[in-house]
């Protein structure tokens, strides 16, 4: 049970650590091995946009009102009754305060008994793999990068795959650079994806080729990059995208950076205010994927090299709203340069993943 369990006064970052590492979206907060409270994904994300440092401990945003059952007074028709009355995932058993057991939603057969949400079906995907990889030479000398090995699969199916977990996707891949290549890899893949090209015949940048889109999309749609993969709850990043009515929504993963060194600040021309030994600091950092509405695509010119970023001023720039969706540093990979995409195999071996 150790893997469910910190302690309220470790810090945050510490303790969403140990939440990925467990891979439940959960961490229980104890005192002296009594649980005290629950600490979520969900609570991780609010603490992120509202601005709470990530040194804090986390009992500044532990749910201390959750909901379990005593040992002493369990009954399998009040465990039902509580999944059928909240919105939680996660039961734990205690006796005297110590955790016994966990029960999860999904080993129970609730059909018929609570309300089901519709699932999302045919949700556009664009992933832009037209560029070049130049960050990966001499690998994209010969193949593009959207073909980069991960097991036993190309990127390009991985990122789909992952898709396709939570709804019925509908691909449009933009290609250019060693398009030829691309379509000949995905020629026997027909009948695993549903998928079509947006042919660039110059490069258009990350976000040009969103304008041959224009009046074939109705609805908002996932952007990604061909060399990133997010592991997260991607109906829940879409429907936040629609409860919070933003025009724009930007996946963004939190980095943590350990300054090796003492940092000097100064000031009056030269004057130390202070000496700060190995400062950490933490950042949110693109990570490459969008939702986006299909009415902004109006504002993309046709035919010419054109960044998401153009586009996400331009939205501002016009009173539109843009909104980010944190994701924990575990939950993002990048196979675009070396050294990180080494990282990311180490990781999926590490999780024993099967791609």
């Amino acid at each position: 049970m150790d893997i469910y369990i910190t302690s309220q006064f470790s810090k945050i970052r510490d303790a969403i650590k140990k939440l990925d590492k467990n891979g439940e979206g959960f961490i229980f907060i104890a005192d002296d091995e009594c649980i005290k409270g629950i600490l979520t994904d969900g609570d991780f994300r609010r603490a992120i946009l509202n601005g709470i440092s990530l040194s804090e401990t986390c009992d500044k945003i532990a749910n201390f009102n959750f909901k379990y059952i005593d040992v002493e007074n369990f009954s399998e028709r009040e465990l039902i009754n509580i999944f059928l009355e909240n919105k939680i995932n996660h039961i734990p058993l205690l006796q005297n305060g110590k955790l016994k057991e966990i029960f999860k939603r999904k080993d129970f057969n609730l059909t018929g008994k609570i309300i089901i949400p519709k699932p999302l079906n045919e949700v556009p995907v664009v992933i832009m793999a037209g560029g070049k990889g130049t960050r990966m030479k001499p690998f994209t000398n010969i193949f593009p990068k959207p073909l980069i090995p991960i097991g036993n699969k190309s990127m390009l199916e991985v990122i789909m795959d992952e898709y396709n977990i939570y709804f019925k996707s509908t691909f449009y891949i933009s290609v250019n650079f060693k398009a030829n290549l691309i379509k000949a890899y995905l020629e026997e893949f027909n009948q695993i994806y549903d998928f079509s090209y947006i042919l660039e015949n110059i490069p258009l940048g990350t976000g040009g080729a969103l304008k041959y889109l224009e009046g074939n999309i109705s609805c908002p749609f996932f952007v990604s990059n061909c060399d990133i993969l997010i592991k997260a709850n991607y109906s829940e990043i879409y429907s936040k995208h629609i409860e919070d009515n933003n025009d724009i929504t930007i996946v963004a993963s939190m980095i943590h950076y350990k300054v090796p060194y003492g940092v000097c600040e100064i000031e009056n021309g030269g004057s130390l205010v202070q000496l700060i030994e190995k400062p950490e600091y933490d950042f949110l950092v693109n990570a490459g994927m969008y939702v986006i509405n299909p009415e902004i695509i109006k504002y993309i010119p046709e035919a010419t090299f054109y960044n998401i970023t153009d586009l996400i001023d331009m939205v501002k720039k016009n009173g539109g709203k843009v909104g980010v969706y944190p994701v924990s540093e575990n939950s993002y990979y990048d196979s675009g340069q070396w050294n990180e995409y080494s990282n990311m195999l180490e990781a999926m071996n590490k999780n024993n993943s099967n791609i």
